[in-house]
């Protein structure tokens, strides 16, 4: 069983951090800590995890990077990087960069863009400072809802020369059974090289009863829109306890993924996101 990278680990600490949307999440609204998470995850043949940013307000954003920086490291599941929250629509964005640059642990930016107007990353300052993280080596993981996956290309197109990971299969409505606007839409993202997707999240749009089998053809159609050269894993936790869980969701992946070669599940499950986030291996 070949182990896993995971490439979207969320830890919340309340007392630490403002996550101004938490309250209104139920069962979501807790701490969620790296052990809890690390106890399962090992488990499930998890041995290394990306820190993924929690939309945490936005003047704690390099509180939210402490945070995480002063974590006890552990052996089992250690955090190998940080993935950060960024503003691309502020002006001094290139002052981000500069401070990201400065912190190793900070391998990448995130600014989550289905809960701000479609417009914000239209606008001639957002897509400027999006073009600086190609030349500062930070990937940028986009997250929108599949309406606005015509949005995902105009920005990646406008962008060349920057990296970016789309998120969560392009979030797509499993439940309601919208699968060939979305499968078009991800086949004309996949078209642009510098684009790659990650195979996460999934669980939380499907119906609650859901099945591998359910899951099947959306992680088919992604990988092979994509190739095995251009897909990563991640587990969405602590989100996907509201899925089925980090069990559930590993047993699938590799249920779904049995017929493939090892060397393609290496890639999607580890080796891609080694290259991506230029982390080593584990």
């Amino acid at each position: 069983m070949e182990s896993i990278f995971d490439t979207h680990l969320h830890l919340v600490d309340r007392s630490r951090i403002s996550y101004p949307w938490i309250r209104d999440a139920g069962t979501l609204d807790r701490d969620w800590s790296h052990a809890e998470y690390a106890a399962e995850a090992s488990a499930c043949g998890i041995t290394r995890a990306l820190h993924m940013e929690v939309d945490a307000a936005e003047d704690m954003i390099g509180a939210e990077v402490d945070f995480i920086e002063s974590l006890p490291p552990r052996k089992d599941v250690p955090i190998v990087g940080i993935i950060s929250a960024c503003r691309p629509e502020h002006d001094g964005f290139a002052a981000e960069i500069e401070r990201a640059q400065a912190r190793p642990s900070v391998v990448g930016f995130r600014r989550v863009l289905h809960v701000v107007p479609d417009a914000l990353s239209q606008t001639a300052r957002f897509r400027q400072n999006i073009r600086r993280l190609g030349p500062a080596g930070l990937p940028f993981d986009i997250c929108m809802l599949a309406r606005q996956l015509p949005l995902a290309m105009e920005l990646v197109d406008a962008a060349p020369e920057t990296r970016f990971v789309l998120d969560h299969c392009g979030v797509p409505d499993i439940a309601g059974g919208q699968f060939d606007s979305w499968a078009r839409d991800i086949s004309a993202l996949a078209k642009r090289p510098n684009l790659s997707a990650k195979v996460s999240g999934i669980p939380s749009y499907a119906a609650k009863d859901w099945t591998a089998e359910d899951m099947r053809r959306w992680i088919e159609h992604v990988v092979a829109a994509f190739g095995f050269d251009r897909v990563v894993w991640g587990s969405d936790w602590f989100v996907c306890t509201q899925g089925g869980g980090l069990t559930k969701w590993v047993e699938t992946c590799r249920t779904v993924l049995a017929g493939v070669s090892p060397a393609e599940r290496v890639a999607l499950f580890s080796g891609n996101a080694e290259k991506i986030w230029r982390v080593g291996g584990g």
